[in-house]
């Protein structure tokens, strides 16, 4: 009964909030150690923790939600029998166990009138379920059933992420970067992917043991290379002087193009790209060769940091073409 129309779990009305706001930064997602970001397989939820637990949690992997109570005999020999499953399936589904006694509310709005109930949450909606202490061969066909369609998981995983990055959501993008390296330690696409958000949310040490997780004939892949040009504009930052200092000189003599090169170097380094190209952009439109094209070189480390398809890449580009072919 996964599909949504048969699907009693999955009407369009049911009033429990499926939208969750994630904060601002990558906490929790455990990428240190490959750990994806809902924690353990089994874990007990209550009514605060369910849209973390169940909700969000499943926008990474589909999540199991047994519903019981204390007193129900069958509920005694079913969750058992589901966890057993569950950790068989090797990270598949997470479990995640709600006791309706002390938090009714979600049940209710479900509309679970008999225990035990469980239903199965993908991509933050409910989608499939069953009731009663059915057999594991059971369980086993339900938990099939519910992931047959992630045959292309990882490539599912990591396009998602690719969208949730570019829709500015580093939390959940780093958990599905997650998601995928508990399944395969050794992904290329998820380790750079990864190293790049740790990068970009000031965390360069994290990103840098990342980084060095990807094996050496993967060091031409285009997110490690993009992430090891950041690493170098760093490490040139960190050796350019005073601001304040480089802007007076640079007020006091146009033609200083040492200080507007360096002022354009902190300018990416805060995130000030179009700022960044315009003043090596500005240096090439004075003296062409000036440091033996420095300019141009730079404005070019920088496209490769930013990504060959990012906006600011194509803008500069579109510039750097009406001054080169003027």
């Amino acid at each position: 009964m996964s599909d949504k129309a048969n699907n009693p779990y999955a009407s369009g009305g049911q009033p429990y909030q499926t939208e969750v706001t994630l904060g601002g930064g990558i906490a929790g997602n455990g990428a240190g150690n490959g750990a994806s970001g809902g924690g353990d397989l089994i874990k007990d939820t209550t009514t605060s923790g369910f849209s973390a637990d169940v909700i969000q949690a499943s926008r990474t992997q589909p999540v199991l939600v047994d519903f019981w109570a204390p007193w129900c005999g069958p509920c005694k020999q079913l969750t058992p029998v589901l966890e057993r499953v569950v950790q068989a399936a090797r990270g598949a589904v997470k479990l995640v166990k709600m006791n309706i006694d002390e938090h009714p509310s979600i049940a209710g709005q479900l509309g679970i009138q008999s225990i035990p109930a469980v239903i199965a949450f993908k991509n933050g909606q409910p989608v499939d379920g069953f009731m009663g202490a059915v057999p594991e061969t059971q369980i086993k066909a339900f938990i099939d059933k519910l992931t047959a369609d992630m045959a292309g998981g990882t490539a599912d995983l990591l396009a998602q992420a690719e969208e949730a990055v570019t829709r500015g959501e580093a939390a959940i993008a780093a958990d599905l970067y997650a998601a995928v390296l508990d399944e395969d330690e050794t992904n290329v696409d998820a380790l750079a992917g990864l190293a790049n958000l740790y990068f970009d949310a000031g965390q360069a040490d994290t990103a840098r043991e990342l980084l060095e997780r990807v094996a050496e004939d993967k060091a031409g892949h285009a997110g490690v290379a993009g992430l090891r040009a950041k690493f170098a504009l760093a490490d040139q930052i960190a050796e350019l002087g005073d601001e304040g200092e480089l802007q007076r000189r640079l007020s006091a003599d146009s033609t200083d193009h040492g200080a507007r090169f360096d002022l354009a170097l902190i300018a990416n380094a805060r995130g000030n790209r179009e700022e960044a190209a315009d003043q090596l952009l500005a240096i090439m439109k004075a003296d062409r060769e000036w440091r033996e094209d420095g300019a141009r070189q730079q404005l070019l480390k920088f496209f490769e940091a930013w990504g060959l398809t990012d906006p600011s890449t194509l803008a500069a580009r579109r510039k750097l073409s009406s001054l080169l072919f003027r």
